[in-house]
């Protein structure tokens, strides 16, 4: 059963580090549920966009 869940932890907590080490931290202070939604939405945008350009790279060769 550890086996299993691992698989799903080792991918949810590589998302979890690099928005806690890279992108300052998951502890978010704004007021109101709204803006908190705001912010968690757009790190998670710009953590796709890094995680694409860094797939992109890795295809593409260098030009």
């Amino acid at each position: 059963m550890n086996h299993r869940k691992s698989k799903v932890r080792a991918r949810v907590e590589h998302v979890f580090g690099s928005m806690e080490n890279e992108q300052g931290g998951i502890f978010i202070r704004t007021i109101g549920l709204a803006r908190a939604n705001v912010k968690v939405g757009m790190m998670n945008l710009v953590y796709n966009m890094r995680r694409f350009v860094s797939l992109c790279s890795r295809i593409a060769p260098a030009v």
